[in-house]
Parts: structure tokens; sequence; C-alpha cells
């Protein structure tokens, strides 16, 4: 996926009440945007970081919205936007078990207790695959990406109605898509939300499967690059 057109580089001042941020253009102009991504983005927000925005003209309040920041020597991309584009995109590439087979992907389709699954994989005359796409870019210890950084109902509950759809005779998936190129593991974040952890073992004992995949991360595109490996006991289908 290329950034088009190009991002415009700034400096970060900082990102409050979890829409905005403000910062500093190259030619020292100071600004305030939008930001894409309402998590604590957890290590991601340090004064003075190197960032990169989309700029954008018409009716919308803020110009510049954030979409990514140098941390831990790496770019990382933080719109929550982009994530289901970009698993669709693995599928496709065949990067995902065999879910490259499924003639027909459809995004945001009603299911479970007022939800919308991400993605819904179906034909071939096969049982449809229902694929959660969670947005990944913490990391403490290198090499290793972390999902949650926070605590997250909402996420829980998408683990427990994949764990209904599994139980239900359907593929359940959840695939984790990390926005940073430096990690080769993934690890269910059991400290900050032991909650989801229980979740998580709960749903892979209910016939679940978990992929993690992450992507190469420029200021120029962020295109995903390979499955990784899911740490401790994440590793149904792996």
């Amino acid at each position: 996926m290329l950034f088009d057109p190009p991002l415009v580089p700034a400096t970060l001042i900082r990102r409050y009440k979890r829409f905005l941020f403000d910062a500093t253009l190259s030619d020292g102009t100071p600004i305030t945007g939008s930001c894409p991504n309402t998590g604590s983005m957890l290590g991601l927000t340090a004064p003075g970081s190197r960032i990169w925005l989309s700029e954008h003209d018409g009716p919308r309040k803020y110009r510049h919205r954030f979409e990514l920041i140098e941390a831990d020597g790496t770019i990382v991309g933080v719109n929550t936007g982009l994530p289901n584009r970009l698993a669709e995109q693995a599928i496709r590439a065949g990067m995902i078990s065999d879910l490259a087979s499924y003639p027909i992907i459809e995004r945001e389709r009603k299911y479970g207790r007022n939800s919308r699954i991400d993605l819904l994989l179906s034909g071939n005359g096969r049982p449809s695959a229902y694929v959660e796409v969670k947005n990944v870019h913490f990391c403490r210890e290198p090499g290793i990406a972390e999902f949650p950084d926070t605590a997250t109902v909402r996420g829980v509950k998408h683990l427990d109605e994949l764990g209904t759809v599994a139980e239900a005779g359907y593929r359940a998936i959840m695939l984790y898509l990390v926005q940073r190129g430096d990690c080769d593991r993934l690890r269910v974040c059991r400290d900050l939300d032991p909650v989801y952890a229980a979740a998580f073992d709960r749903a892979q004992g209910r016939g679940v499967e978990a992929y993690a995949v992450k992507c190469t991360v420029s200021a120029r595109e962020i295109q995903p690059d390979a499955l990784i490996r899911m740490d401790e006991t994440a590793i149904a289908a792996l």
C-alpha cells in the first residue's frame, strides 16, 4: 500500500485527547492534526519523535493525519484504519494458511452480538471463514510484538464471539497485523490484560485459529511482509 500523495515529515509535540496531536512541520510551522488511533499507543507518543503525516484538502477539520512514528529504531504504523486492508492483501498473497483459496472476501459483515466481522471469506462449498483483525504496534522486548497494550473489553468480546462461530462449524480466525518490521514473534500481553489472555486461551480451546503477520513499513509504503510465530500458548495452526 503506497502512500499517495507522499507523507509529510514532522516532529511530534504531543498526542492528547486520543484523537488529536500537535506537531511541527519541517519548515517550523506548528500544526494540530487528527490521530486515527484511539488506543493507548503505549511507547509511541514520545515528544520530539520523528513522525509522518498524510495531508488532506477539503472539508475535514484537520488537514493532517498521524500515520507513522519512528520508535525503537524503526518506523511504526499507528493508523488503525489500515489493518483490514493490509490483512486482505496478506490473505490474497497466500501468507496465511489456505485462506487465499477462498474466492470471496467481504468486509464488515454483521455477526454475533451486534458486531461486524472484519473479513468474511466464503466460496467453493467450504465453511465460511470469519477473520477478526487486530492492529499491533506495541513492543517492549526486541523482536517481540505484543497485544494488547492496554485492557480491551471489546477484544475479549471478539474472542468469545469467534469461539461461538468455531463451535457452529465455521472457521474462526484471529489475525494480528503488526505494523512494524522489527518483530519476528507475537505474544499475548498477559500482564497488561490478564482477562484478554484468559479469553485468548479459551478461544483457542474452542477452535479459534490465531495468526500474526508483520509488515514492512517505510515513509513510502506499508506492505504485509511475512507470517511470524505466535509465542507461548499462542500457536494454534502455526
